[in-house]
């Protein structure tokens, strides 16, 4: 959430950032709501306390007297009117609430600004991505492929975008999985193993609501989301709570099931397993202090980064600028792998920092050393990493010519062989 002081002392920076981000927030009504609900409050104010004065007045009164009776025709009237406009002023404060959700987050001054995903800048490149060889095919076409990730069986169990793994397949993912969740805990993030599924207030606090409930499977009955990413839970994990300020940061990493509505585009960006309606992820989450929160996104970045370095996986680094910036995010950094058999690149992880956003809406506080007030921590995220496309990247940038997968030496000891091949 937008922090209510800038939305009415300064809203011509909340005006710009909406526009950066080519958001379609319709700031003027938000504006209107939190100016009514703010009206209403001081008449409210009023009201309780001229009902203080009168009852201060007829303390001092004979009960029974002229004087007194007419206090206490004033008093009931001005009690019937109070409860009346208390009624209304619940209405405004809910539907300024309402619109202040629709507000996305600003962007931090060093992102760049720009209206489309062609102004992202490649801030480090690892690894050469260079042409296909003769062998390199997309990950789809290895003639042994439907053996391991079988999307026909999936579809009819369940749909589209939902596929089976089957034998080497399973025990890769298990493998990454593994790995992913050995590393975090090495670089000081503890372990959670989070609920798959959601309130609408846990989904709200994050940003995922409103603005991806179209993306996100919800139950009927009891009005709960399936999780789009360990983020949602994880983050949540301290809601509503105020942390010691000598405990941050608090690092937490999670292994979940992730699960998307949406299809994205069409042809090659959602051939075989490169975007998917469930997948395997690891999430990387920190609650830090604001003077810390930047330096703690460098280092998020790292981690994620040492991950595609000791698979052996080129990949390039991205500063997303505005018009590619998610409604939550400050600032945020796209890793994307190499994939040498279609020839293009792959989002596997964001590493993002949401300043007081989340932590706003979510009611996440830290107690000030310095002044002994609650203050507001910074959230940050990243993915390290997607299952699916570094499922694809190991299959396509290890593809020997003899037709078998070779795979990296950091993922041998848990899935228990040097490769993946099939001798007929």
């Amino acid at each position: 959430m937008i922090d209510p002081k800038t939305l009415r002392e300064n809203p011509e920076n909340i005006r710009r950032a909406i526009t950066d981000k080519r958001n379609d927030c319709d700031l003027d009504a938000v504006l209107k709501a939190d100016a009514d609900w703010r009206a209403k409050l001081i008449e409210v104010e009023q009201l309780r306390s001229a009902r203080k004065t009168a009852n201060t007045e007829m303390a001092q009164l004979t009960k029974g007297s002229p004087e007194f009776m007419a206090k206490v025709k004033d008093l009931k009237a001005t009690s019937a009117r109070m409860k009346a406009e208390e009624s209304v002023l619940k209405d405004l404060e809910a539907g300024a609430r309402e619109a202040v959700l629709t507000v996305p987050n600003i962007a931090h001054e060093s992102v760049p600004v720009a209206p489309d995903p062609s102004g992202n800048q490649v801030v480090f490149t690892w690894g050469e991505a260079g042409p296909a060889p003769a062998h390199a095919v997309p990950h789809d076409e290895i003639p042994w492929f439907s053996r391991i990730v079988d999307f026909d069986r999936g579809s009819k169990v369940t749909g589209a975008g939902f596929p089976f793994f089957v034998g080497p397949g399973a025990r890769l993912v298990r493998a990454l999985v593994q790995f992913f969740l050995n590393e975090a805990g090495d670089a000081g993030y503890e372990e959670v193993s989070t609920p798959l599924f959601v309130n609408a207030d846990s989904a709200t606090a994050t940003g995922a609501l409103p603005d991806k409930e179209g993306q996100m499977y919800q139950t009927v009955e009891d009005s709960l989301y399936a999780i789009p990413t360990a983020e949602v839970p994880l983050t949540n994990f301290f809601r509503d709570e105020i942390l010691d300020a000598s405990s941050l940061p608090v690092y937490r990493c999670a292994y979940s099931p992730c699960f998307r509505r949406e299809a994205g585009s069409y042809g090659k960006d959602v051939r075989g397993l490169n975007r998917v309606h469930q997948f395997d992820k690891v999430e990387l989450v920190k609650w830090v202090h604001p003077s810390s929160s930047y330096e703690e996104l460098e280092k998020l970045r790292r981690n994620s980064e040492q991950l595609l370095q000791k698979l052996g996986l080129p990949y390039r680094v991205l500063l997303m600028c505005t018009g590619d910036l998610g409604f939550t995010q400050s600032k945020k950094y796209d890793l994307e792998v190499w994939s040498i058999g279609q020839q293009r690149w792959l989002e596997v992880s964001s590493c993002s920092n949401f300043e007081a956003f989340q932590a706003r809406r979510a009611g996440i506080r830290y107690r000030s050393e310095e002044t002994g007030r609650p203050e507001y921590v910074h959230t940050l995220n990243g993915s390290a990493l997607a299952i699916p496309r570094t499922f694809v990247a190991i299959l396509e940038n290890n593809l020997q010519p003899n037709g078998r997968v070779s795979i990296p030496e950091v993922l041998r000891p848990w899935f228990g062989a040097d490769e993946i091949g099939f001798d007929d």
